[in-house]
């Protein structure tokens, strides 16, 4: 098992089937995703989990992580959030934050992210942006 940067295309496929797979795919696409760092976790060949992460300078955000729905809750997603934090802190940012949809909350607080009042609702889905300082 281990962590590399991926390609756009890569973490697209992953995000598609995970998060949104009832939209058109080009739902999934972020404007600025040629501007960030896709990450993904294999197991073997297998792309398991990914998330893309956007740094300007001691600012980054992580968005659009994504865990296949049949390896969710037995840590690899845990795994690759820790080692992109972890990047994102050598690449010198300071500040850190995500969108975080409001049911994954306590999963975030493990890694020292806290609750913001910026709560929105996209999707039929409800999310507060979280944050941790490095």
């Amino acid at each position: 098992m281990g962590v590399k940067v991926i390609t756009k295309e890569q973490a697209w496929e992953l995000r598609h089937t995970v998060m949104w797979p009832e939209e058109e795919f080009d739902y999934i696409k972020l404007p600025d995703d040629d501007e960030g760092i896709h990450y993904g976790l294999f197991e073997g060949r297998e792309l398991i989990s990914a998330v893309s992460l956007f740094i300007q300078g001691k600012d980054a955000q992580f968005r659009k992580f994504a865990t296949l729905n049949d390896r969710q809750n037995q840590g690899y997603g845990s795994r690759l959030l820790a080692s992109v934090l972890n990047e994102a802190k050598r690449k010198g940012a300071k500040h850190i934050c995500c969108n975080a949809r409001t049911n994954k909350i306590p999963f975030y607080e493990k890694f020292g992210l806290v609750r913001t009042n910026v709560v929105y609702r996209k999707g039929g889905q409800e999310y507060v942006v979280m944050e941790r300082f490095c």
